[in-house]
């Protein structure tokens, strides 16, 4: 849990985006979760007949550098680097444990690395636009982090953080810093998804559903009924695609330098 409260701030921006990277090319929220379901089933099937699973794989972080880059003359710590590379690598060492695939630590280091800079990216682009996190807005975003992780006040939150070592004024900073990057990407200008961008959009779900094969799917709301989701889903992704054009940018026009 400590590992997961860190990254609900430092990697809350970028690690988003870049799963919504290639949403256009993946399937709909709705004929996702019924496809995983159907994966998960023959899985475990897999894993009874296989009787055991491989063993976990272990984080290899000895070889991380104090430094882990430079953005705009601004430092990554290695240590902020492990913490949010070990966070990742446990997620995904568990799913390479179900699925019996080696995990690729390198790559997943570079994709770490890539979303620190990323991050850093943008909260430097929201300092120079001028943005400001008033206290309020960082006890709002610390209580709904709270909330996310089952926690019922943010003191609880707040207990949980610094009995793994690390302090409340770290908690608070990270959570300074996503209210400033929360406010740039919301500024970001997108246009309104069009009617057929929408009825595309139910096309797609209902398809996917039609395709999983899935009985206990609960059927889908007719369009009208979903219209407000649906409009909601195309608006998140059109920001995101905004905003991971403006890291684009903002790495094409930046002095990065790596010691990955």
């Amino acid at each position: 849990m400590p590992k997961k409260l860190m990254t609900s701030f430092a990697l809350a921006g970028v690690l988003a985006l870049a799963a919504c990277g290639d949403a256009s090319e993946s399937e709909p929220e709705e004929g996702a979760a019924a496809s995983q379901g159907a994966q998960e089933e023959g899985q475990g099937a897999e894993d009874g007949a296989a009787g055991e699973q491989p063993e976990m794989p272990e984080a290899d972080t000895e070889d991380i550098p104090d430094v882990i880059a430079e953005v705009n003359g601004d430092e990554l710590s290695g240590e902020d680097f492990t913490v949010l590379y070990e966070s990742q690598f446990q997620q995904l060492a568990m799913q390479s444990q179900m699925t019996g695939e080696e995990l690729d630590q390198e790559q997943l280091k570079e994709q770490t690395l890539d979303s620190m800079i990323g991050n850093e990216l943008l909260l430097q682009e929201a300092r120079d636009q001028g943005f400001e996190a008033s206290d309020e807005d960082v006890d709002a975003l610390i209580t709904e982090q709270a909330e996310s992780n089952g926690m019922e006040s943010a003191d609880e939150f707040i207990e949980a953080y610094e009995e793994q070592g690390m302090s409340a004024e770290q908690l608070t900073e990270d959570a300074r810093s996503q209210v400033l990057i929360n406010q740039l990407l919301e500024d970001l200008e997108i246009e309104e998804p069009s009617e057929e961008e929408l009825r595309e959009i139910y096309d797609e779900a209902v398809a996917a559903q039609e395709e999983s094969g899935s009985e206990e799917q609960a059927e889908l709301p007719s369009f009208e009924d979903a219209r407000e989701d649906v409009e909601e889903q195309a608006t998140s992704d059109a920001r995101n695609e905004a905003a991971i054009n403006l890291v684009e940018e903002l790495r094409s026009e930046g002095d990065i330098e790596t010691h990955l």
